[in-house]
């Protein structure tokens, strides 16, 4: 194995003591980008593992091949930090020894740009040795050309894996190593073979982050690095429920209507096609954003010294008359703090979302043990969103419910099907 070979499985799997991968991890990632039989666009997942590169690629509803196709080119585009438009694509070849020969590498590939390694190799009980020859291309156009030329390559048995390769050689193992928080994180986790927050981040945002909050933080005198812009899918967690984390605006208000939802061990996807979710940020949603990352432990009010620095952001007039007037008006106890609610009905009073009371949404569990009857299909419902003085409705008390309401507080969901979606 070269050295590079090394570095990249050092990177998914972590440091390997034997023949390589831990064959269960690695089994179970070993699937291809594969549709239902009963919901046309839908991925499944075979086997707990994978959601993390599968969740990110779910597709819409229009023609496979070339929406797959599409899905995997812009997220390759996501990863690439080269200003020339660099990107390399990896291709896979298995057989029965570890002494393959070049020719044996994917013929579909030009021989120029061909350059095969050996990857690794499992168990030798488990799986006969994988081989990948690398291609490189220097264009967003000649990308799509060859991500859709190797379709079927996709939909093999180490489509995921294949895909999940080529993100990392477009990236950059080093890039990578410079974003995970922890140099001893792996993309995959070794033992029951979930993939990471870093490895989610990258897929959604192009930074491999190893946390969820808006921007970087310091800490002790360590930087934390966090999601430095927009996401194009956006992301919820039920970890963010029961507080062990805070997902932050970059995250939650996406570019377009579809989140990655989490639960402890799986990933599934919620969506809906009313676009008013995704309008750009009215004034009022700026401020709280701004005035949170001066929160960061979510406390819901600010030290008074900060006030100015959060006017200043929010190109409010700033001047220090001013700013002390508003401090007395916003703290009026001298307790020496201002609250966030205070804050925005002073500066951003009446301002309307613009967000629907109720629109229809869909669930996407890939797991066919997670659906019922074991056939993986959209679940459709309808959201209602609610004002904290208004009569609950009672609807279901669910996992998907609490991860949602990390977004929108007071949500509630009517299903048509006779049970919930699951989370997991």
């Amino acid at each position: 194995m070269s050295e590079f070979s090394r570095e990249v499985v050092e990177l998914v799997w972590g440091r390997q003591t034997g023949a390589g991968a831990a064959p269960s991890p690695f089994r179970r990632w070993s699937q291809g980008f594969v549709f239902s039989e009963t919901e046309r666009t839908a991925l499944e997942q075979f086997e707990g593992g994978p959601c993390a590169v599968i969740a990110p690629v779910q597709v819409r509803e229009e023609e496979q091949k070339s929406l797959l196709c599409s899905t995997l080119s812009e997220l390759l585009e996501s990863a690439c930090q080269s200003q020339a438009h660099t990107f390399s694509l990896a291709a896979w070849s298995r057989r029965k020894n570890a002494d393959v020969a070049v020719e044996n590498a994917d013929p579909s590939q030009p021989e120029p740009s061909r350059s095969t390694e050996h990857f690794f190799s499992s168990n030798p009980g488990v799986c006969v040795c994988v081989c990948f020859s690398k291609q490189t291309v220097s264009s967003v156009c000649e990308l799509r050309e060859v991500v859709l030329s190797l379709y079927d390559s996709w939909r093999n048995k180490f489509g995921v894996l294949l895909f999940l390769y080529s993100v990392i050689l477009t990236k950059g193992i080093e890039n990578i190593r410079n974003e995970i928080e922890d140099p001893s994180e792996t993309l995959i986790e070794p033992v029951f073979g979930h993939g990471s927050q870093s490895l989610i981040n990258l897929l959604l945002s192009g930074r491999a982050a190893s946390n969820v909050w808006d921007g970087d933080r310091e800490c002790s005198g360590m930087r934390l690095k966090g999601i430095h812009e927009q996401a194009s899918v956006g992301f919820l967690t039920l970890m963010e429920s029961l507080r062990y984390c805070k997902v932050g605006s970059f995250l939650k208000s996406p570019k377009y209507p579809i989140w990655i939802l989490g639960s402890e061990t799986h990933l599934s996807v919620f969506f809906t096609k009313e676009l008013a979710l995704v309008a750009p940020e009215s004034p009022s949603e700026q401020a709280r954003r701004v005035f949170q990352t001066y929160d960061p432990e979510d406390k819901g009010f600010i030290p008074g010294t900060l006030l100015e620095d959060v006017m200043k952001a929010l190109d409010l007039v700033s001047e220090p008359e001013y700013v002390n007037l508003m401090k007395s008006k916003l703290d009026p106890e001298g307790l020496g703090i201002v609250l966030l609610g205070p804050f925005l009905v002073e500066f951003f009073p009446d301002q309307e979302s613009g967000v629907p009371d109720s629109f229809s949404v869909f669930h996407y569990n890939g797991l066919k043990q997670s659906n019922h009857n074991e056939k993986v299909c959209y679940v459709e419902g309808t959201v209602l969103l609610l004002g904290f003085e208004d009569p609950m409705v009672r609807t279901d008390d669910t996992p998907v419910k609490r991860c949602l309401q990390t977004k929108w507080p007071y949500i509630e969901l009517l299903w048509t099907t006779e049970r919930s979606p699951s989370l997991n």
